[in-house]
């Protein structure tokens, strides 16, 4: 076990010595060498907000931290909801965290995978099987975020799946959060937060093997940098062949992913981290199953339309550089510079209609090249203060982003194809030009917040954050049409909520928020279409149902406005009516019920529906969303006696009846999913574990899209892994 390094700034290799290994503490004889001495008091309580996520306190007891490991499946403070390292629940808005031990424990492999433990979020679409998009609260997302920053302020999609070697932790923060994040859905954001270098030196290293040919290696290895007392460093990496059950041919599924990180502490009052990934995938370029006559049939879900040439490559790279400095215990400054840039190309089969005896699909094949690049920065100063007897914490924040990209596709003819019995060999027809795509987006952010303490029992906090720029946004069709001027952008985005706790293990809130996006839609003869807002009412409350287990639950009100809808009489433009609701209720548990025994889930209700729109019918339900759901997992871990190091995990997971595509014209049948896990600890170093998914053998559609977009779920598989550690 190791001391992770944003909790400790050694003084001297002395000092080193006298520190227990400790996974997120540290004992207290070296604190005064390691913090301020204004900072070596006791550790605040856990409602108080601390002014920055990496500051120590000299209590010789270890205490988790925004960006720490959390020991078991309960974390208790982030940084995701107000930038500033504050206990969950002093946070006015639902946030659930995911740990590392879960994705441990449930072998998690994908992103969408982590955030199923989360109450209300579904899978909202693969991307014809190169990445991942959500449905948070009824309303799809295609951008996450990673440490704080969202990916690429023009991309419409993150090209690659996410690999998890070097998360430390899932955070899914429900509702609009653009006054801290800018533009961003309104549904919700998940950020991942990384895992940090240790000065002790660690390392662990995993091979799995599993159903449908299935293998994969990870590790990572973190150490002082040449001996070092401020120099630490990470270096996780990650290499899969996935098969998988869809696959046909020797189109196996791959992906690498290697992300170093660096830590630097030159002194206890400055913190300086540098974390870069490095992501590539091949994979086949996969539709799914097709819908016909309000259904998607199940009988064969290795049913694939496409051909063996449809294939995807899809690269992400990112670098971000992170510095703070403590001016006083009053003052911590922060800078934050981010650089990304991919690119993703795909040559493949599309499925286009359906004829009507449900005999042929007819396709189209499709060649598409795109590159895309940001950099993103953000300037901030967290003061803390009192007036007239009031505790404030305020955030001081000035952001910018820049991004472009540029996706040019063509299209040809190919062969139908058997609705029922797919038979391959279609020679792919001459391309020819189809769209050339040119997107720029320049923003400007100021924002501010405050987490004010009124009494001991009331706290306060407000924001505001204002963006303002331009965008570009040209389609070259094949019509001829007027190149248009940059596009002006303004948005104000608002919050505020108030946190009550009338006895310690009960905590009430209640919360406005908004949200922000700037609108990519291609409106004809509109210069200046109306960005897309959000804004949501929630009420919630917290309650501690022993010192390690907390239930949380919320109802909220969360309305989209001036959604964008295909022009039904413009082919290629849209046009701005549109509005949508959710409104919902939702409770999350998380924690150790008894020793060795812990649990996480969450169970949510939604009613979310299009309330405004002159495309689609008023009243339609939204994509893909569930009127209820919910999941639950649990292990147990033998304490002592013969069977110490034995684990037993079991979960399931529930989805209701969902409509594909907003005309409502079909839905897909809910299905209940049954998992369970064995895993054998022989001692601190090594684990040997078997997982079980979809025990039953269910058949299920797992993402709804539209009518040519349903990725089915997987059937009865196994994974083994084999894990040591140092």
């Amino acid at each position: 076990m190791v001391r992770p390094l944003e909790h400790v700034r050694p003084a001297s290799g002395r000092c080193r010595d006298h520190f227990a290994a400790v996974t997120i503490g540290l004992v207290s004889s070296c604190a005064p060498h390691l913090v301020p001495a204004a900072q070596a008091q006791a550790a605040p309580a856990e409602s108080e907000v601390v002014l920055s996520e990496l500051n120590v306190s000299g209590t010789g007891q270890g205490r988790e931290t925004a960006t720490s490991p959390v020991i078991g499946y309960r974390a208790t403070r982030s940084g995701t909801a107000t930038r500033t390292d504050t206990a969950l629940r002093d946070t006015p808005q639902s946030i659930t965290i995911v740990p590392r031990e879960v994705l441990t424990d449930q072998q998690d492999r994908r992103l969408t995978d982590a955030v199923t433990n989360v109450s209300n979020v579904q899978p909202g679409s693969t991307v014809q099987g190169r990445s991942q998009n959500y449905v948070i609260r009824g309303f799809s997302t295609q951008v996450f975020a990673v440490d704080g920053v969202l990916v690429s302020p023009a991309a419409t999609f993150y090209p690659v799946e996410r690999d998890l070697a070097n998360a430390e932790r899932v955070e899914v923060l429900k509702g609009p959060a653009s006054v801290l994040y800018g533009r961003g859905d309104p549904g919700g954001t998940i950020n991942i937060v990384t895992r940090r270098p240790t000065f002790d030196p660690s390392g662990d290293v995993s091979v799995q093997g599993g159903s449908f040919g299935f293998r994969r290696v990870q590790g990572s290895v973190s150490s002082a940098i040449a001996g070092s007392d401020t120099l630490a460093g990470r270096l996780t990496f990650a290499a899969q062949e996935d098969p998988t059950f869809r696959n046909f041919g020797d189109n196996t599924n791959t992906r690498t992913f290697v992300a170093p990180a660096l830590a630097w502490t030159p002194s206890a009052d400055t913190r300086v981290y540098l974390n870069a990934e490095f992501s590539k995938q091949h994979s086949q370029y996969d539709e799914g199953l097709i819908a016909y006559r309000g259904r998607v049939p199940l009988d064969n879900i290795s049913r694939f339309y496409g051909e063996p040439f449809s294939r995807y490559y899809g690269e992400v790279n990112s670098i971000t550089l992170k510095a703070e400095h403590d001016v006083s215990e009053h003052l911590t400054i922060r800078q934050v510079i981010n650089g990304q840039w991919g690119a993703f190309d795909l040559f493949a089969a599309r499925a286009t209609g359906v004829n009507a005896a449900g005999t042929l699909v007819a396709r189209r094949d499709t060649s598409v090249n795109s590159t895309f690049a940001g950099v993103d920065t953000q300037t901030e100063a967290v003061l803390k203060f009192d007036t007239f007897g009031f505790a404030h914490t305020a955030l001081v924040g000035f952001e910018y982003s820049n991004g472009y990209r540029h996706p040019f596709s063509q299209q040809g003819t190919l062969a139908s194809i058997s609705f029922l019995n797919p038979i391959y060999g279609a020679i792919p027809g001459a391309l020819g030009f189809q769209a050339d795509l040119k997107q720029k987006l320049e923003l400007f952010g100021v924002y501010v917040q405050d987490q004010i303490v009124l009494t001991p029992e009331l706290q306060l906090v407000v924001g505001a954050r204002f963006d303002f720029g331009s965008q570009y946004f040209f389609n070259r069709l094949p019509a001829s049409q007027t190149i248009p001027p940059e596009q002006e952008l303004f948005g104000a985005s608002p919050r505020v909520g108030l946190i009550y706790r009338p006895f310690e293990p009960l905590t009430f809130y209640a919360s406005y928020a908004t949200s922000f996006v700037p609108q990519t839609a291609n409106v004809l003869n509109v210069v200046n279409p109306a960005p897309e807002t959000g804004e949501q009412y929630e009420i919630g409350t917290r309650l501690d149902l022993n010192p390690g287990l907390t239930l949380s639950a919320a109802a909220f009100r969360l309305s989209r406005n001036n959604v964008a809808a295909t022009d039904p009489t413009n082919t290629g433009f849209s046009v701005i009516t549109g509005q949508q609701r959710s409104e919902g209720l939702e409770a999350d548990l998380a924690g150790e019920i008894l020793p060795g025994w812990k649990i996480i889930g969450g169970v949510g209700y939604l009613d979310a529906r299009i309330t405004k729109d002159t495309t689609f019918a008023v009243g339609n339900r939204l994509t893909a969303v569930p009127s209820f759901s919910g999941s639950v997992w649990t292990t147990y871990q033998f304490q002592e006696g013969p069977l110490r190091g034995l684990g037993l995990g079991a979960g399931v997971t529930y989805v209701g009846r969902r409509f594909g595509d907003l005309n409502n014209s079909y839905a897909v049948g809910a299905y209940t999913r049954v998992d369970a896990a064995v895993y054998y600890d022989f001692d601190e170093h090594y684990r040997l574990s078997v997982n079980m998914r979809n025990l039953t053998n269910a058949r299920y559609i797992e993402q709804p899209f539209n009518q040519f977009n349903n990725a089915p779920g997987a059937p009865l598989s196994v994974l083994a892994t084999l894990t040591a550690r140092m």
